[in-house]
């Protein structure tokens, strides 16, 4: 069937019978968009309006899906051929509008999935539930867009088809872990302890440490070569305080105030506020923290805090000789040489460069021993 004929007639026949385009679907009860888009030949007239149309323009049906004047010789023929045509049209045209349908249906599916992602937490199960309804739905949408394959085609199709979205479900879901620092969606097992809870997944494993805290942080092990027993465990936000990050702000000298500001802004207490003053003719270092010390003390937290920043800061800015640490209630000041020869390993920890390994297993590690921790801190810290 040649639409771009046919068009082409009706708008001969239209011209013939003096009627334009809005006239002639008016006397229709339709629009001129629908008239031009016929003569266009971008689709036939309804069969509902076809034999009023066909009146108007004083043509007969088989005329019109002929795109001419059908002789009587030729007319049988002309017929047996545009029913024909008509049904293969009507075919198309169906088979069109199922798919169209059936796409639709697999991009809600779809977009119901990236709904489930965007709106709840990735700890809650209603994200998981409604990811898997959204593949069940682009599933059936994917399987009316194939179903004139093969029974064995739609199986293997549609298989394949539930395979990758998984996989892209999973993989999304991994990144939105390692970029977002969130719990995994889809963990076949949640453990939880008094100061973790662990997300298993086929793949990986999560430990979320300090759960529910200030200084909660996740630990990724794509190795899966931790357990409760062995994972790096400190009380303090690893991501922020941790040597893999403070690392950075290593300098030579106090004084670079915007160097300072990071280092100390990374580091314990900094979340309760702060300020700071250089004193450049000492080497010195001043922070005023805005909280009270023993506000913060319970399980030793400010104790193991200023050991941390201390050792953290003499490892990191190399001229620094004191810090003074000002809270609401008491003022503690330490020197290098007090931590230098005071706090076991320093050296270790601080030989040429800095030894993150040494870091971990001498400060960040010791920070879960409270004996250490209470011994360490008389040892070093002066009260004023």
């Amino acid at each position: 069937m040649d639409l771009e004929k046919i068009g082409k007639f009706i708008a001969k026949t239209r011209k013939d019978a003096n009627l334009t385009q809005e006239q002639l679907a008016e006397k229709l009860g339709i629009t001129y968009k629908a008239v031009s888009k016929w003569e266009c030949g971008k689709g036939l007239p309804d069969a509902s309006i076809m034999v009023e149309l066909c009146k108007i323009l004083k043509i007969t049906v088989n005329d019109l899906l002929s795109g001419e004047k059908v002789g009587e010789i030729e007319y049988q023929e002309k017929l047996e051929q545009n029913i024909i045509d008509t049904i293969d049209y009507t075919d198309k045209k169906v088979s069109e509008k199922n798919k169209n349908i059936a796409m639709m249906i697999m991009l809600g599916g779809l977009f119901l999935t990236f709904i489930a992602f965007t709106i709840f937490p990735s700890e809650s199960s209603w994200g998981s539930i409604y990811s898997v309804i959204g593949l069940v739905i682009s599933l059936i949408g994917f399987a009316k867009m194939h179903k004139k394959k093969s029974y064995l085609k739609r199986i293997l199709y549609s298989f394949l088809y539930v395979v990758v979205f998984l996989i892209a479900l999973l993989i999304i879901d991994y990144s939105n872990v390692v970029l977002n620092k969130v719990a995994p969606r889809f963990s076949y097992l949640k453990e939880t302890g008094d100061t973790m809870i662990i997300y298993k997944t086929p793949f990986y494993n999560v430990y979320r440490i300090n759960r529910d805290t200030k200084n909660e942080y996740y630990i990724i092990d794509t190795k899966k070569e931790y357990t409760e027993d062995n994972i790096p465990i400190t009380p303090f936000n690893r991501d922020k305080s941790g040597i893999e990050n403070i690392i950075k702000y290593k300098n030579k000298y106090v004084g670079n105030n915007s160097n300072d500001s990071h280092l100390i802004d990374n580091l314990p207490l900094a979340e309760y506020g702060y300020v700071f003053e250089i004193d450049s003719i000492n080497l010195g270092l001043t922070i005023d923290y805005h909280i009270t010390d023993w506000y913060v003390n319970e399980n030793h937290y400010l104790e193991k805090s200023l050991l941390y920043n201390s050792v953290s800061i003499f490892a990191l800015i190399d001229n620094v000789e004191q810090i003074t640490f000002n809270f609401s209630g008491n003022t503690y000041t330490v020197n290098r040489n007090q931590i230098n020869e005071l706090y076991p390993h320093f050296k270790d920890i601080v030989d040429k460069e800095i030894q993150k390994d040494n870091f971990n297993k001498y400060l960040e590690n010791k920070m879960n021993d409270n004996n250490f921790v209470e011994d360490t801190f008389k040892k070093i810290f002066i009260l004023e």
